[in-house]
């Protein structure tokens, strides 16, 4: 097998085609958040000063402190974690409930289902916001967990995504289950679910993601402090410190409020590409 000579002209393309746009991505992707990490840690002096600093002089704690001082983060970030883990799990069993219907039960109208599923995901959420707050009032869901939970229960893209995997599982294996007896239940759970492990992880990442960064709907929801989430919390750091701007503070808030969503992100992101792609082969 002949291999091809790296000419000089042949390197720059390389480069140039391929490793510059990823520098240049990367660049714009951790620069922002390399200079909030270290924002954090200036003096309200060594953010604004010229010219630009990019290290600290030394590591200054108080902005830390003096953002949780003025917002309780510590009960702020019980609320996100409870809304997140109970949301998302609630989202991907349903998600893979409905995957499951939509490819191995038999019902009249399920291809129409799907359809209407699909348009879910066309349509901006903002538009539900007015009728999910008039319904969740009225049923006095304001200030609670349920009323920010139970509006964002459903999840089209996660269906569609659950769906695309497991229309890519033989079909002989769920029918060698069936043979043996296995009810709709243990089909899901002992065959369908282990097979499609990579997929429901990407989906649970989706999920997570999206209920832990979610703010107008938890803004709207709630005006009690007690029951704000972290991304609310971070808004309200914002308008006490809207007069001065101490950007030290709001770095600092920023910090507290992603790192936990970074550290999920960096234990799962192994199981994303797979999970996007089981699917990709069928349709």
């Amino acid at each position: 097998m002949s291999t091809q000579t790296l000419t000089p002209r042949r390197v720059r393309r390389v480069i140039l085609q391929g490793y510059l746009p990823l520098i240049v991505a990367t660049a714009c992707i951790v620069l922002p958040l390399l200079w909030m990490v270290l924002s954090s840690f200036k003096l309200p002096t060594g953010i604004i000063s010229t010219p630009l600093q990019w290290l600290p002089h030394h590591l200054y704690l108080g902005n830390y402190q003096d953002a949780g001082r003025q917002v309780p983060f510590a009960r702020d970030f019980v609320n996100s974690a409870i809304v997140t883990i109970v949301g998302a799990g609630i989202k991907v069993v349903l998600s893979l409930f409905t995957a499951y219907g939509l490819v191995f039960c038999r019902f009249p109208g399920k291809s129409l289902i799907f359809l209407v599923i699909l348009g879910t995901m066309m349509v901006p959420g903002e538009i539900s916001i007015l009728p999910n707050y008039a319904l969740i009032a009225g049923l006095g869901g304001l200030n609670t967990y349920w009323g920010i939970i139970l509006p964002g229960l459903g999840s089209g893209f996660g269906t569609f995504l659950l769906r695309q995997q497991l229309l890519a599982i033989p079909s002989s294996i769920v029918e060698a289950a069936s043979i043996d007896g296995a009810g709709h239940w243990v089909k899901l759970w002992r065959v369908v679910a282990p097979i499609s492990t990579p997929t429901i992880i990407t989906v649970a990442l989706i999920c997570i993601v999206g209920e832990w960064n979610a703010y107008l709907w938890p803004l709207i929801i709630t005006d009690d402090p007690k029951m704000m989430t972290l991304p609310v919390g971070l808004s309200l750091l914002q308008d006490v410190e809207g007069g001065s701007i101490s950007w030290g503070v709001l770095m600092a808030g920023s910090l507290i409020v992603i790192l936990p969503i970074l550290l999920v992100f960096a234990v799962l992101q192994r199981h994303i590409v797979s999970g996007f792609t089981q699917g990709a082969v069928k349709g």
